[in-house]
């Protein structure tokens, strides 16, 4: 990018996005792995599901959401992984208290992502660039990691420019660069645009980004709707979205009490079953995933009595969470005596969506598969 380009009123806009997170993780903590195939995800042997790929498995096709199985037949010698959730999060909590030293404008996107805001915050160091230097540098002093960072006057640009030079990469996309720096991308690139989209856009002659400059906005809008703004705007680098800053929740909850206490086994599964159904619902609206289901009952004499699993696998698919309070039902006093009152509740909350968590098998989380 040789034009130099100015940032006059324009926002400094970093993602940082940590190489290989799950598995530098456990190569940084065991140095017998350094330089061997290394997948985290499930069990080879059943119907895990490769969850992250180490840079050296990556060199035998080894990806993300490929069944373990066949990751082995590409690369017999792969060492295989179970996820270590409460490591990854403490190992994010201090990545991410090395991210706000800099701005306190961070929004997370999972445990290893996040962009910030850092327009009004360049402080001693003087530039974005600058910055992202010193956060790249502290990371791995410190942490013993690399992150990529991308930096560019909006959050479109900054993600595509993350993964422009991983690993342990740094792109800068200055406002004059911004369209440049787009043209030649597929338009999979975009925010937004999916398997589905893609096709769309392919039936009007379009797979680049250039190429869909080329097509007016009303032939936008008259194709797609209003996806077809959004289209227009990201096509040329606009992208108005705010880095938000958003309260962490801790925990998601909900309970029932009952007019006449209750003791019937089906009818406790049955209002179990409907409350994990109301908290699964509630993590999904949040794009967030829960590490920790708990049951609370409450009996006739108001002793109340919680119990809790951890999952292997954070999740938000309700039939798991069902499942599992379901489970904990069995270490009370349900049934032998009666309740007035149940809930349901999940915590340990993580982001990540519903399709990103699938890709460690939830079926595994549930205990209907070994792993």
């Amino acid at each position: 990018m040789a034009a130099m380009g100015r940032w006059d009123g324009c926002r400094r806009i970093l993602h940082c996005d940590m190489d290989c997170f799950y598995a530098a993780v456990h190569m940084r903590d065991d140095p017998s792995l350094a330089g061997r195939p290394v997948v985290v995800g499930g069990d080879p042997d059943g119907r895990g599901v490769v969850a992250a790929a180490s840079y050296e498995a990556r060199r035998y096709g080894i990806h993300s959401a490929m069944a373990a199985a066949q990751a082995r037949r590409l690369c017999p010698d792969t060492v295989f992984l179970k996820p270590d959730f409460a490591r990854y999060r403490a190992e994010s909590d201090a990545i991410f208290a090395i991210y706000r030293l800099f701005t306190p404008v961070v929004q997370p996107l999972s445990l290893d992502e996040a962009y910030l805001d850092v327009t009004d915050r360049l402080g001693e160091l003087g530039s974005a660039t600058a910055i992202a230097h010193e956060i790249r540098r502290r990371v791995r002093d410190e942490r013993g990691l690399t992150v990529s960072v991308g930096v560019a006057p909006s959050k479109l640009v900054a993600k595509i420019a993350s993964d422009h030079d991983k690993p342990d990469g740094l792109t800068v996309v200055k406002p004059s660069q911004v369209e440049d720096f787009l043209a030649p991308l597929p338009v999979r690139r975009l925010h937004g645009v999916g398997p589905a989209g893609e096709r769309a856009l392919a039936e009007l002659g379009v797979t680049t980004v250039a190429e869909l400059r080329r097509l007016s906005l009303d032939r936008l809008i008259e194709r797609f709707g209003h996806w077809g703004r959004t289209l227009y705007d990201f096509a040329r680098g606009d992208d108005r979205r705010e880095v938000r800053v958003e309260r962490v929740r801790r925990s998601l909850s909900t309970e029932h009490t009952f007019v006449h206490d209750i003791r019937d086994r089906p009818e406790i599964d049955r209002v179990v079953t409907g409350m994990a159904e109301e908290v699964a619902t509630g993590l999904e609206q949040r794009s967030l995933a829960a590490c920790t289901v708990t049951l609370k009952a409450r009996y006739p004499d108001f002793t109340t009595v919680t119990r809790s699993h951890t999952l292997p696998v954070p999740t938000a698919d309700a039939a798991t969470i069902a499942a599992c309070a379901r489970d904990l039902v069995g270490s009370t006093e349900a049934v032998v005596r009666s309740v007035r009152l149940l809930g349901v509740g999940a915590s340990n909350l993580v982001p990540g969506g519903v399709e990103q968590l699938a890709l460690f098998g939830l079926d595994d989380a549930a205990g209907v598969s070994p792993s």
